[in-house]
């Protein structure tokens, strides 16, 4: 049996494509004692509360239709954001040389977060170029892995 988000997934992606955007990621997640079921999409240029809006009627009622998920839950529909976390390859590859925030699980010289530039991506391991230096992250170690926005 596939999971929520697979399933999801692939109900929304011709929906999500047909708006001209590209599925991001799909999460299902509990908080504050809610289900909580998230599209995060992506469009060159940036993505619109219309974008946002069209493809959340469409995916609604193609859930409701497929009723995939027991019980109930809040749907949404957002931008990936500028500050995306990075979780595939083909992530890793598109932002190479970006500005990135590693996360560790834990401490690493004392700290946890490290800020750089995308310098690589090696069978889950990340490479950082903070200054002259090129830090390396096994995937192990790795908590999160966002893109940065420097002002």
């Amino acid at each position: 049996m596939k999971k929520v988000t697979e399933l999801t997934a692939e109900l929304a992606a011709p929906v999500i494509a047909a708006q001209g955007c590209e599925l991001w990621d799909v999460e299902y997640v509990k908080e504050a004692g809610t289900w909580y079921l998230r599209l995060y999409i992506d469009k060159e240029g940036g993505v619109s509360i219309d974008d946002c809006e069209a493809i959340s009627r469409r995916v609604s009622d193609l859930l409701d239709e497929a009723d995939p998920i027991e019980g109930s839950y809040t749907f949404e529909v957002s931008s990936a954001g500028a500050e995306r976390p990075l979780k595939r390859a083909s992530d890793f590859a598109r932002f190479l040389g970006s500005p990135v925030t590693v996360r560790l699980y834990k401490n690493r010289d004392g700290r946890k977060e490290f800020a750089g530039d995308l310098a690589g991506y090696e069978d889950g391991a990340v490479l950082l170029k903070v200054g002259e230096e090129t830090l390396r992250f096994e995937k192990g170690d790795v908590a999160l892995v966002r893109l940065r926005v420097d002002f």
